[in-house]
């Protein structure tokens, strides 16, 4: 594994829960056994005879109460992860189970039970002299105070955790941030892609399953090696199948080379947001959509959701490719704006075609992402216009309002009405 495979491996690490719990679990068991090896300095800094039930009296509270704080955060966190996926969609739940904030009060709840407890268990067996009783009290008001400001910033953060406004604004930064490095490196750092010559030899998948990365600078050292090019097939977020082709390689042989070229395509079983922004623009139309059943009945969100899918479109559409080259010898395909607009506008266009103003909605963003895009990407969003006015048409029983999503739709394309 190179540095950029052990940087995302490090990464991913610390986005779990478990990592995070383990760390601040360990932390305390080290600070609770570490006071016993305190030397005479805490006795003359505090001359006061703390006594040994002071300090277990702290603790057993302190365990007691961080047992049931903890059971509590995790039954919270469980609630709102099923109601997200819930109301509005499970592509979702990763972004809440990766909040910080969340993890991070999980993990002092839990660090400060451990603490407790083997505070407890060290002072039950005589662990403790007179200046490491002293070391474990001043401990103590310290993870006291930690958990108390913890727990306030806890309770301030429940108040919008998991709500349809906090999911919609954590899948629109996910998306985004996407959409931008797609728009800033269209071709991940290598060159446009060009013919394939018919002597290119193909690596397929060993694995069925979801490209969610791709590692160029390996592809670059088989390029480099071979004396020739690689030519990338698939982006992140494509399905494959064992056996499919995912790059193609010219010269070497797949003896020699293709380990190499199929490691650096890492297959999982589900997409992630890192290296593939029409998971984003998926996400956010699946909240349009849901919003728009018959269950749920909610015009706002999915006008919510147009609202963040036209933010997205309008930072990729105004990011400037960096022009930088640093694969020269992989030819990778860029991610087409067709794609992403089917993704996020056309779900939320087919089930909210029977609504006004939704389809008012749907006109407004495409018209506002027209002054923006140019020449080649304006085409693609008069075709979404267009398309989305048949839809609106198709679905509209009034005829006032079908006229008034055909003159918005008009304006959108600088059309006369």
């Amino acid at each position: 594994m190179d540095a950029s495979g052990w940087r995302l491996a490090f990464v991913r690490l610390t986005r779990r829960l478990w990592f995070r719990l383990a760390a601040f679990a360990v932390g305390a068991v080290a600070v609770a056994l570490l006071a016993g090896a305190a030397g005479s300095w805490p006795t003359s800094v505090v001359p006061v005879d703390l006594g040994q039930g002071s300090v277990q009296t702290l603790l057993q509270i302190l365990a007691t109460s961080m047992l049931a704080v903890t059971t509590f955060s995790l039954t919270v966190m469980v609630s709102v992860y099923a109601s997200a996926a819930s109301v509005s969609t499970p592509r979702a739940t990763q972004l809440l189970v990766e909040d910080q904030t969340s993890q991070h009060a999980l993990a002092t709840f839990l660090g400060a039970f451990v603490y407790s407890i083997v505070g407890i268990a060290a002072l039950s067996t005589g662990y403790y002299g007179e200046d490491g009783r002293i070391v474990l009290y001043a401990g103590t008001l310290v993870v006291i105070a930690l958990v108390v400001i913890t727990l306030l910033r806890w309770i301030q953060h429940l108040v919008g955790f998991g709500r349809m406004a906090d999911v919609l604004d954590r899948v629109e930064r996910a998306a985004c941030d996407a959409a931008t490095e797609a728009a800033r490196r269209p071709h991940l750092g290598g060159l446009p892609p060009v013919p394939v010559p018919a002597t290119a030899w193909a690596v397929e998948a060993a694995v069925a399953g979801v490209v969610t990365r791709i590692d160029l600078q390996a592809l670059s050292t088989v390029a480099e090696r071979c004396g020739g090019r690689v030519h990338v097939l698939v982006r992140a977020g494509a399905a494959v199948a064992r056996g499919e082709a995912l790059a193609r390689v010219e010269r070497g042989g797949e003896d020699e080379h293709g380990g190499a070229v199929r490691r650096a395509f890492l297959v999982e079983r589900h997409r992630t947001y890192d290296q593939d922004p029409r998971l984003g623009m998926v996400a956010l139309g699946e909240i349009g959509s849901r919003a728009l059943s018959p269950s749920t009945n909610d015009p706002g969100t999915a006008i919510e959701a147009l609202n963040a899918i036209q933010r997205v479109l309008t930072a990729a559409l105004t990011t400037a490719p960096d022009g930088e080259t640093a694969h020269a010898r992989v030819h990778v395909p860029s991610v087409a704006l067709a794609d992403l607009v089917e993704d996020g506008v056309r779900p939320i266009a087919r089930d909210g075609a029977a609504l006004v103003e939704v389809g008012l909605r749907v006109q407004r963003v495409l018209g506002g992402l027209l002054h923006v895009a140019g020449d080649e990407d304006a085409a693609v969003l008069r075709e979404a216009s267009r398309r989305a006015e048949r839809r609106a048409a198709a679905g509209l029983s009034d005829p006032g309002d079908v006229a008034l999503v055909g003159q918005a739709a008009a304006r959108a394309r600088g059309e006369a009405a």
